[in-house]
């Protein structure tokens, strides 16, 4: 019996990165300061939706500004009335009044030609519209409620996302697809007939926008199902059919950790696959809950898979046996929370703090390793000591810290580093 005696590490199968990121037609989405560009090469981008009635300018704005500080480039708002249309340009100067620039993105259903028709004011403060091709408008009255919006989009400059979504797909489109499969040789179950009908209403209608004299450099495609397999599988047939931007996002994901897994899963494939780039994480919040939630899984995802840096990276243990005193559990959130918090004046002051990586560990198996491998860590002892918490930075031992004040003492020593390493950034820039 004989061996392959090749390193199993010197497979060309293995990788050690994604894929080379599909190619796209760059999409610039606003003007001016806050202006972004989708596609093209261009960092993935993080976008998010407001839950508040849109006609209430003062709730909008407050939600909004939240959702631009928590690191959201693009906030999306229903407009789906009259009142919510009229409210659209006062948003956007309360917003630019505050010194908030983050693009507007209206999301229009069933009337978007009409609202934009009868309140130019919204189609000039909106950055994009968002047009559903399986609401647009229904049997002959499609065509043309589809080109008015077009037609008002060329004529404001403003890129559109043509959105299909699995629960309001084109039922025209799917039904003529269904009977040309029953009528095939081999025919396809019904959900991938479904699948296809996704793909060909977002790509007929970007073609159909050309026609009317949209650029493809204004045209940014999503089709947004609920399941994690059916998502994978069109997003790969709507990125081998073309070279539109795309928008990424898994359509009523759910609440709490099943959203937040279910969309990692999902869009941690597709991304790896170097298809997406803009991304929304659609979270059910809780009664009351933080909406910016979702900016944050959305953030957590594209840094923890490499595409881009945010805030620092705070390493923890899980915890176990060793570690049943909750010393280390309290630092590391105390420690978490410390960073975000401080990171919106950081990012003006250390350029490239972002890039930072901290380490709270909580015993000494793994805690000294991991704590050298950080620019800054402590390792607590374990179980049943008195804390007394070596500090490494940058991979040397620097100092133990004793007592209770350990959490104020590390986080004054996070704050040197900081000012020690970016702060000289700064200063030479």
């Amino acid at each position: 019996m004989t061996h392959d005696s090749t390193p199993i590490w010197s497979c060309s199968e293995v990788s050690s990165g994604p894929a080379p990121r599909h190619r796209s037609v760059g999409v610039r989405v606003g003007s001016g300061k806050g202006a972004v560009t989708v596609g093209g090469g261009a960092p993935i981008i993080v976008q998010s939706m407001t839950n508040t009635d849109t006609a209430d300018v003062a709730a909008t704005v407050e939600q909004v500004a939240a959702l631009a500080r928590a690191g959201s480039e693009l906030v999306r708002i229903t407009v789906d009335r009259d009142e919510a249309a009229a409210a659209v340009p006062h948003i956007r100067e309360k917003l630019d009044k505050m010194g908030c620039h983050v693009p507007l993105i209206g999301d229009f259903h069933y009337i978007g030609h009409k609202l934009l028709a009868d309140h130019p004011a919204c189609a000039e403060a909106l950055a994009k519209y968002r047009i559903n091709p399986g609401n647009v408008g229904f049997k002959d009255k499609k065509d043309t409620q589809f080109a008015s919006m077009v037609e008002c989009a060329i004529k404001n400059g403003k890129a559109v996302r043509i959105g299909a979504n699995w629960g309001s797909l084109d039922q025209e489109l799917l039904t003529t697809l269904m009977d040309e499969n029953a009528r095939s040789a081999s025919p396809l179950d019904a959900a991938a007939v479904t699948r296809e009908a996704m793909v060909q209403s977002a790509l007929l209608s970007a073609q159909r926008a050309e026609e009317l004299g949209l650029g493809r450099d204004r045209i940014i495609l999503s089709a947004k199902v609920s399941n994690v397999q059916d998502l994978i599988t069109v997003y790969r047939m709507l990125a081998q059919r073309s070279d539109y931007a795309i928008h990424l996002g898994l359509t009523e994901a759910g609440m709490g950790s099943k959203g937040i897994v279910a969309s990692s899963a999902a869009l941690g494939v597709l991304l790896q696959d170097g298809i997406g780039d803009t991304i929304r994480i659609s979270l059910t919040p809780e009664p009351g809950g933080d909406r910016t939630l979702e900016v944050k899984v959305a953030q957590e995802i594209l840094q923890t898979m490499g595409f881009r840096t945010f805030v620092p990276l705070v390493a923890a243990c899980p915890g176990c046996g060793r570690t049943t005193s909750t010393v280390f559990q309290e630092l590391a959130r105390d420690i978490q929370a410390y960073i975000r918090d401080e990171m919106p004046g950081w990012k003006t002051r250390y350029p490239g703090v972002e890039t930072l990586n901290v380490a709270v560990m909580g015993c000494i198996v793994n805690g000294p390793g991991e704590s050298k491998h950080a620019d800054i860590g402590i390792s607590l002892p374990g179980t049943g000591e008195t804390p007394a918490a070596p500090v490494f930075i940058d991979g040397k031992k620097a100092v133990t810290l004793r007592g209770e004040g350990i959490a104020a003492e590390f986080k004054t020593l996070v704050q040197d580093y900081i000012e020690r390493r970016f702060g000289q950034k700064s200063a030479a820039e």
